[in-house]
């Protein structure tokens, strides 16, 4: 899908492949890997940290055009090492490319990880997790196999470690606590492939990375992020970073897997499509925004009526999104055309019958290309494989610092300074 990434994933069962030749059976190759790694025990209940609840801030990377992707630096393992991951809310498991050694890796920007010798066991409530009841089978006890599936048709085969995150918080201190991660020795890149360590997860699951801070009462289990126009931005894991009563909240629907305020209905300029009942989820994996074949045929329809007689017209020639626009000369910036697009917006509606507003405004649904045309940064999720799920994805979600509140259930927006780290409250939105 080239940048048209999609970071929704489908974890499943997996036959490791690793060392030697083909007539060596599955079965051995796990037990030899998982003798090679020298089996060690859990010792995240040893670990034993302070209950009070402080933050953490890791500054981003990346923009939505050209690069398609933001990332974070994360040091992991003994000796501390520098890591770069795509940072995906639309997925769990964090995991790394793995020298262990590595079946089929991609490049990559660091050398591969190294896994420590602390396999998570395959009971683990962690790898239990990963896998649904019917196809979790422990053949060998000792360790956790996972496959990750990305609609992009990206991929990482591994297995599960413990190893240490070193991290530092906001009151100050600084931990290094044990979390589960995927050492993945066979990787496939997908449509939207750039050189990356890894992915990290930040679903809603027990696999994430938050998840695992908030159960050893390290952190809230709260994730946001602020993600700059400008390129870069910051992540946060806590709720003490910012003010809950300057944020427009809708609750997190309980039925679906990722984040999702539920159903939506779609407006246009103020007025109303006819598009109702839209599942939505918001995902930091997707560089655009995708809405179901119908909504998505509707939303261009009406932005063609708003065009028809301005100067702007079609830029067939110019392949960086489906559908771009060229003016009279060359846009420097989306100000030299937001005078033309309207601002669209999807609805929620709250338990007590109220309503949220996200709101669409040019800049949430425009890039200007390298040719100096204005494309369109909505596509059609039907076509990719998404069928009637609509993506929030990241162009839709710059300057503006969006919150995952898994302890309250609810998902929250608000207008935010994303050019540099949060040093208070009032500073982050």
């Amino acid at each position: 899908m080239g940048k048209e990434k999609v970071g929704f994933c489908v974890v499943g069962g997996l036959v490791l492949v690793l060392f030697l030749g083909s007539s060596v059976t599955s079965d051995d190759k796990r037990q030899r890997w998982g003798k090679a790694m020298i089996s060690g025990e859990t010792m995240a209940s040893s670990m034993l940290f302070s209950r009070v609840p402080s933050s953490i801030v890791l500054p981003l990377h990346g923009n939505v055009y050209p690069n398609g992707y933001y990332n974070v630096t994360l040091n992991i393992g003994q000796p501390s090492k520098p890591y770069f991951l795509d940072v995906d809310t639309g997925s769990d498991l964090t995991w790394l490319q793995c020298d262990a050694p590595c079946v089929h890796c991609t490049e990559a920007p660091h050398p591969y990880y190294r896994p420590s010798n602390n396999l998570v066991a395959c009971m683990d409530p962690i790898c239990q997790s990963l896998h649904s009841n019917d196809d979790h089978r422990c053949e060998n006890p000792g360790q956790c196999d996972y496959e990750v599936d990305y609609a992009d048709g990206g991929s990482s085969l591994g297995v599960l470690v413990r190893d240490t995150f070193n991290l530092n918080f906001t009151n100050e201190k600084r931990q290094s606590p044990l979390l589960a991660l995927g050492c993945g020795y066979d990787q496939l890149p997908g449509g939207s492939h750039h050189p990356i360590d890894g992915v990290l997860g930040l679903g809603k699951g027990k696999s994430s990375i938050v998840s695992q801070l908030s159960s050893l009462g390290l952190v809230r289990n709260v994730i946001g992020h602020c993600l700059s126009r400008r390129g870069g931005g910051f992540l946060f894991f806590g709720d003490d970073l910012y003010d809950p009563s300057r944020v427009a909240w809708t609750p997190m629907s309980p039925d679906v897997k990722h984040y999702s305020p539920g159903l939506a209905e779609l407006t246009f300029d103020g007025k109303t499509t006819g598009f109702k009942k839209l599942l939505t989820t918001f995902d930091s994996g997707s560089s655009y925004t995708y809405l179901n074949s119908q909504a998505y045929q509707g939303l261009i329809s009406l932005l063609k009526k708003e065009l028809s007689g301005k100067p702007l017209r079609e830029a067939s020639d110019d392949q960086t999104l489906p559908l771009c626009w060229k003016g009279r000369k060359p846009f420097r910036s989306i100000r030299d055309v937001e005078k033309y697009f309207k601002t669209f917006a999807l609805s929620f509606t709250n338990d007590r019958k109220s309503k949220t507003l996200l709101e669409f405004p040019p800049e949430a649904y425009l890039i200007i290309s390298s040719k100096g045309n204005a494309c369109l940064g909505i596509l059609n999720g039907t076509e990719v494989g998404l069928n009637d799920l609509n993506v929030i994805g990241d162009i839709s979600m710059q300057d503006r610092v969006v919150i995952y509140d898994n302890e309250k259930e609810r998902i929250g927006w608000a207008p935010g300074n994303c050019n540099g780290l949060p040093k208070s409250k009032s500073f982050i939105i």
